[in-house]
């Protein structure tokens, strides 16, 4: 049997039900008028809100950095990171991880907001762009503090740094300077 969408109809209450229901619940006072509903609510689809020149100009003084799906990306709390660039000699990625290039300088993201990483990341790498290479570390930190112990930051940087054109490789630092909290960054100048 097809279903219609109709409601089926609920039996009238007998008298003695409604006497049964009024003595169980006992004297009730009203909370308002009752002859007035509030008015229903019409569901409105949320609207993206339109990208301004400020916010355009944001997005591109960040390095082009995109949030995309990266909270979906599945980093854990002690995983490591590794990141080299496709067109790059895989030996540069092993010296940066036995530590062989010296960091020039270090930026803690601790206590930042998505917003405020993303454009602080941005400022320190213009600075830092000096030289031919750079090395530079980021404490994104281990996610300890937050939400169910899930590192935001962590993934966020995983996530922007190899969409930068003069980021040349990544990885997790060793135990003495932040260990999965941390990465070192090698920089090209642009």
């Amino acid at each position: 049997m097809a279903h219609t969408g109709k409601r089926k109809s609920t039996p009238a209450l007998s008298p003695d039900e409604i006497a049964l229901f009024r003595e169980t619940i006992g004297a009730v006072d009203p909370v308002g008028d009752p002859t007035t509903l509030p008015p229903e609510s019409q569901k409105t689809r949320p609207k993206p809100a339109p990208r301004s020149p400020e916010r355009l100009s944001d997005y591109l003084n960040d390095g082009g950095m995109s949030d995309g799906f990266a909270l979906d990306e599945p980093i854990e709390h002690g995983e490591t990171l590794s990141y080299l660039r496709p067109d790059t000699q895989p030996t540069l990625l092993r010296k940066l991880r036995r530590g062989q290039f010296s960091c020039a300088a270090s930026l803690d993201l601790h206590g930042m907001t998505i917003d405020e990483a993303r454009s602080h990341i941005s400022a320190f790498f213009r600075e830092q762009r000096r030289d031919v290479r750079c090395c530079v570390r980021i404490v994104h930190g281990k996610g300890n503090r937050s939400q169910r112990q899930i590192p935001v930051l962590k993934r966020m940087v995983n996530h922007w740094l190899p969409q930068r054109d003069d980021v040349i490789a990544f990885c997790s630092t060793p135990a003495h300077d932040g260990g999965t909290g941390a990465i070192y960054v090698l920089l090209r100048k642009l």
